[in-house]
């Protein structure tokens, strides 16, 4: 038993001594509000630091009433609003707009804000009560200036427990009603975590929550990767989560750039016979490749500069319409070292509507992104006019020169006047100076080849070819248009595929430890199978030479129906739409399978 107590509080005590390493201050119970769920004192202690001039203005109206006054406006805007809007946005008091965080400005030009952010404060607190009726406590509430923004039950093996019980406790005996669990209202993040794995949920509803994995998978980086985590030099395989993800600066940039709130339209029954539409709501917290992929893409953009080419290998079920929102936005606000801009704008090149209505959730500012839904006249004028984040289908591109021309003014564009071709060749030239990052997805299958070269042709500096303006015939659409014309100085390319083909390697990917190109990024299919977000196929897979020994074996057994399963089975073999579309493709059709 002593034993047992030793190792629980080995991984406890190994927690929070990480915690406090990586920024964390330790909090007091004695400080937490339980009816309002957050550390009142800590808040305006934050506000008063940070935001002197309109907290003094304040104090001269309110006196000492201004702490209870705030407050309580605060805890109003937060039922309102959410905890993600009022730490991205402040709230509202006697009209003035506080802050209650300071998150990273993309670049060092604003030492003010630079300042602010250094201000900061996270705590963790320990053994937090969390439900009003009863004496129950939360094992880490994790706060930002005193506002709750995550919870974390530990479980250890040594103690008979493992993630799965951190799990059914929440299910169990955590109340979502209560205030520190409320959905958007209080903490944004809920995790289950043992000494080997991580899991996490934004939302708890009872029975029916929904714990993801938000681990590294057991060989990073490598095709056979699966579920869990590899070893950890803390000795705890769940050790990145405290000493990579919790440390003070990354996980404050997951606050202030990677979390959203997701709306959908869904239909549901009305109780009358018909259906109604209805907004349905979801906080969206990245999975554990998402953020090391987008983070790993960032710095390396950020190191390479334009002109170099990301292939990003991750399976189906890995998330890659949020992953590619984030990137984007993230690249569009890259700067260097030296406070330079890296991209003057970003083209999201997809055939998905919903990466669109993603990337406007994700950024609510005006005019950061830019869907091209008409023309390639709105095309044109996207990328002259500076917006950030371009969304477009690849097909577009062949007009783009018109809708130049149209920019220019032209009146007739199948014969502009000579005037009119100069300014268009203008628009070019400015274009061409740009600095753009193009993120395409689903890399090998979205892009026709035509409109391919065209999209370098456009937008590149003129790095040569040598074959001229020669057309080959590539086998893979975006391959084409890396051979078109060449690298390009002022491009690069961020290319999102589940199934690479080997040229697609051979021209995005980079010479890895086994000496041939590889993705730059990978979550592999096991993972995504073990994990539960692709069904795997291979465990029905049987090849009709199976099929027909079954065939054999009817004969065979006068007990068998032998007539109707034989006939049964030729009609599958025939009839299968995966057999008559390979019967398109290959002579040799007793090599397939289904």
């Amino acid at each position: 038993m002593a034993q047992t107590q030793t190792t629980e509080k080995a991984f406890e005590t190994y927690v929070m001594q990480m915690l406090a390493a990586k920024g964390w201050r330790q909090g007091s119970v004695a400080e937490w509000d339980q009816a309002l769920a957050l550390f009142p004192a800590q808040v305006a202690a934050f506000i008063a630091d940070t935001q002197p001039a309109p907290w003094a203005e304040m104090r001269r109206l309110h006196a000492d009433q201004l702490e209870a006054m705030l407050i309580k406006a605060l805890v109003k805007e937060l039922a309102i609003k959410g905890m993600l809007h009022v730490l991205r946005h402040g709230f509202k008091f006697y009209g003035k707009t506080f802050q209650t965080a300071c998150f990273k400005p993309a670049h060092g030009l604003n030492p003010e804000m630079l300042a602010r952010y250094g201000r900061n404060v996270l705590t963790v607190t320990r053994q937090v009560p969390c439900h009003p009726t009863d004496h129950s406590t939360m094992d880490l509430v994790l706060a930002l200036n005193g506002l709750p923004v995550a919870t974390c039950e530990l479980k250890n093996p040594g103690t008979g427990q493992n993630w799965r019980h951190a799990i059914h406790q929440y299910q169990s005996d955590r109340d979502p009603r209560t205030p520190l669990f409320e959905f958007k209202k209080r903490a944004l993040v809920h995790f289950a975590v043992d000494p080997d794995q991580v899991y996490m949920t934004t939302r708890l509803a009872g029975d029916s929550t929904f714990f993801r994995p938000f681990n590294r998978g057991s060989h990073p980086g490598e095709t056979q990767c699966g579920a869990g985590n590899p070893q950890h030099a803390s000795g705890y395989r769940s050790g990145y989560l405290w000493e990579e993800v919790l440390e003070q600066e990354s996980f404050l940039d997951i606050l202030g750039h990677f979390l959203f709130v997701e709306k959908r339209d869904v239909k549901i029954d009305d109780g009358k016979g018909g259906q109604r539409l209805v907004t349905r709501e979801s906080m969206i917290f990245p999975r554990y490749h998402q953020l090391d992929a987008v983070r790993k893409l960032v710095a390396g953009a950020r190191r390479e500069g334009p002109g170099r080419n990301y292939l990003i290998q991750h399976s189906a079920g890995s998330g890659k319409t949020n992953s590619i929102s984030w990137l984007s936005h993230r690249l569009a606000s890259l700067h260097t070292e030296q406070d330079r801009k890296v991209y003057d704008c970003v083209i999201v090149i997809t055939d998905r509507q919903v990466l669109d209505r993603q990337l406007q959730q994700i950024e609510h500012a005006q005019g950061v992104v830019k869907a091209i839904d008409q023309d390639s006249g709105q095309l044109a004028d996207a990328l002259i006019d500076g917006t950030k984040i371009v969304v477009t289908t690849l097909q577009k591109f062949p007009f783009v020169l018109r809708g130049l021309l149209r920019a220019a003014g032209a009146d007739h564009l199948d014969a502009p006047t000579p005037e009119e071709r100069t300014k268009a060749k203008a628009w070019e030239a400015e274009i061409a100076k740009r600095r753009y990052a193009v993120i395409a997805d689903e890399a090998h299958s979205s892009q026709s080849g035509e409109t391919a070269k065209e999209l370098k042709a456009i937008l590149g500096a003129g790095a040569g070819s040598e074959n001229g303006d020669e057309e080959p015939d590539w086998e893979d659409n975006l391959n084409r248009v890396m051979q078109s014309r060449g690298p390009q100085p002022n491009i690069s390319f961020f290319a999102f595929t589940s199934t690479p083909k080997g040229k697609t390697l051979e021209l995005f990917g980079r010479v890895g430890h086994s000496g041939k190109p590889e993705a730059f990024h990978l979550y592999s299919m096991r993972q995504a199978i073990e994990e539960r977000y692709i069904l795997d196929v291979v465990k029905n897979y049987t090849t009709y030479k199976t099929y027909f020994r079954l065939v054999k074996k009817i004969e065979d057994d006068p007990d068998l129906p032998k007539k109707k399963a034989a006939r049964a089975l030729a009609k599958f073999l025939v009839l299968h739409p995966t057999n008559l579309e390979q019967k398109n493709r290959h002579p040799l059709h007793g090599r397939q399978s289904v």
